[in-house]
């Protein structure tokens, strides 16, 4: 099939006089001389429809018969970014000169700095990689050259600890009133129960006192380890020579499965509560997500509240006692499919370790299916829960007339809205059996209404509505474990390390609950981070004699608290550091 003929420019078109009539010089001078040498035109005609003088013209042919840089001069390749690199240029000698004595980039760079010549990592190596230089392989000590050096603490072995007469400074002095709280506690032999991996150097106790002390004090990571490895206070509590280092506790993190973390919670659940920690008769239960930052590991994806978005994580499930307001049970890694069922593994871990279930349990209305609150009913368990509002129970809702709704007073004389209304009734639900009682509650502050689920039929409105307004203590429990206790703040995310930290999470909480309670009434409700703040972030000076260990707190405005709560009466005996004697007092 022939092709129409296209269509010839006209010398008015726009695209013609791109040609005809050029702008940037470099082009008219191109159209000129095409137009000399290709098309045969006179110089002085081409001279005028381009706007030269004959003169001019003739001189420009000129250049471009002998000139060969002018030929090439119309056409050059484009070069992207910047034509120069002005750090790399000044000190591409110097780099060189460097490198040919062995040094690193970073020896290259200290150097160029301490030169007046700063240049960043990336520069000098894009530099020596256009020299032709390989990177450097690993160096012995003694060909690096000579610099200031982080001082090397000794390894931890407890054969090696020394029991003889001495004195030093401590900046965790505060960290040493917890072991006459821990009296009660046998942590050996719950070490012991828990079957956890023990070493000749650094056995199981000591390696758990290690890690519990940096909970104690709020450090983030294990990692921060490192800027208290030459405190001896530390050592001192967990019975080494000096403190383990983080390739070591992260290293023994993850020898404990989740056979080794269930057995440590079972047998710390049972030694708390003989220490005196009291089980109170209500629980509140919550899902939290410990995010994860690898797109690595093969995690699902949960909601994480702080960052209102689904994204890979850990799922935690998390027990908190009302009455006493510690976290008691906890556990990590629940897969989506099993989400709904950890309310019933928890109540069988309380019944094992109590003889009796739960009386009451408090949670969101996604912990768990209206089944598994059957099942909850038929063991007789109270339970309160929330109801997810749809669309046509909403209407309903607000098209049930005015004097159906009873309004009531509740006895907080905190709260700004004291006097809302209920509406009381029963409802059957599908995969629950029998009646279940649903209290809608409005003038709360909120727009919608809240519906509130619980087979208790005694209790009245004001104390249900009271109670799981209580319910929001669970969510200071879970930004206390994450703000001092660091929960999200995991150097890996692998599971096995995650679920073992939980544990000493809710360890480090029981202490300072037990804390608390023997302070007194003025911190009966205050969280670790501010006891640790006001009380325990005090340095001390420790003398260690024949017989005993004397911890001499230095002077603190708080001080008085600490004498009225009567840990510093009595010597505490100290079997992990040679059966001496722990005496505390004060500056």
């Amino acid at each position: 099939m022939a092709t129409a003929p296209r269509k010839a420019l006209t010398p008015s078109s726009r695209e013609a006089r791109f040609f005809l009539a050029p702008d940037a010089p470099l082009h008219r001078q191109y159209e000129a001389l095409r137009g000399f040498f290709v098309e045969g035109a006179p110089s002085h005609v081409v001279a005028h429809r381009f706007g030269y003088s004959p003169g001019a013209f003739r001189v420009l042919c000129h250049q471009f018969r002998h000139d060969p840089t002018k030929r090439a001069g119309f056409f050059q390749a484009l070069k992207h970014g910047p034509q120069t690199a002005p750090v790399r240029d000044r000190v591409r000698t110097l780099a060189i000169a460097m490198r040919k004595k062995n040094l690193s980039v970073y020896d290259i760079q200290r150097e160029l700095a301490e030169a007046g010549h700063p240049a960043s990592i990336n520069a000098l190596s894009v530099l020596l990689r256009e020299e032709g230089f390989a990177r450097l392989p690993r160096r012995p000590e003694h060909e690096r050259p000579q610099r200031v050096k982080p001082e090397a603490a000794a390894v931890a072995d407890v054969r090696t600890v020394s029991l003889a007469p001495r004195a030093f400074r401590t900046r965790v002095g505060g960290l040493f009133l917890f072991v006459p709280l821990m009296r009660q506690l046998d942590l050996a032999a719950v070490v012991r129960s828990a079957a956890l991996p023990t070493s000749t150097m650094i056995p199981a106790e000591q390696a758990v006192r290690t890690l519990l002390a940096l909970k104690l004090v709020g450090k983030e990571r294990k990692s921060h380890v490192m800027d208290s490895v030459l405190d001896p206070g530390i050592a001192l509590f967990a019975g080494l020579n000096v403190v383990p280092k983080r390739s070591y506790l992260a290293a023994y993190s993850s020898r404990i499965d989740r056979r080794g973390t269930e057995r440590l919670m079972a047998t710390w659940f049972d030694a708390v509560h003989g220490a005196g920690l009291s089980r109170g008769p209500s629980i509140d239960l919550d899902f939290h997500t410990v995010p994860a930052n690898a797109q690595v590991e093969p995690l699902e994806k949960h909601y994480v509240s702080s960052r209102s978005r689904s994204q890979k994580g850990l799922l935690v499930f998390l027990a908190r006692d009302a009455t006493e307001r510690v976290l008691c049970y906890s556990q990590a890694g629940i897969p989506k499919a099993q989400q709904p069922d950890e309310i019933l593994r928890f109540v069988e871990f309380w019944q094992r370790h109590t003889g009796h279930p739960p009386e009451e349990l408090v949670f969101d209305s996604q912990l768990t299916t209206y089944a598994n609150l059957s099942t909850l009913n038929r063991q007789d368990i109270r339970f309160m829960t929330l109801r997810r509002r749809s669309k046509k129970m909403l209407a309903t809702i607000w098209s049930r007339p005015a004097s159906a709704w009873q309004r009531i007073t509740l006895r907080s004389l905190t709260r700004t809205f004291r006097t809302p209304k209920v509406l009381d009734e029963r409802v059957h639900l599908k995969g629950y059996q029998g009646p279940l009682r649903q209290v809608t509650v409005i003038d709360l502050g909120h727009e919608d209404p809240t519906v509130l689920l619980t087979n208790n039929l005694e209790i009245t409105c004001p104390a249900l509505v009271t109670r799981y307004a209580q319910r929001m203590l669970i969510e200071n429990g879970i930004s206390e474990a994450i703000q001092f206790f660091h929960l999200d703040a995991l150097s890996s995310m692998v599971g096995l390390k995650v679920d073992f930290d939980l544990q000493i999470t809710l360890m480090a909480s029981a202490l300072y609950r037990l804390m608390a309670d023997r302070i007194g009434r003025e911190y009966a409700r205050a969280q670790a981070k501010q006891i640790f703040r006001n009380l325990l972030d005090v340095s001390a000076t420790v003398t260690i004699a024949d017989a005993d260990v004397t911890v001499t707190l230095d002077k603190r405005a708080h001080n008085p608290y600490l004498v009225a709560s009567r840990l510093t009466d009595q010597p505490t005996p100290m079997p992990w550091f040679g059966g001496k004697s722990l005496c505390l007092g004060f500056a």
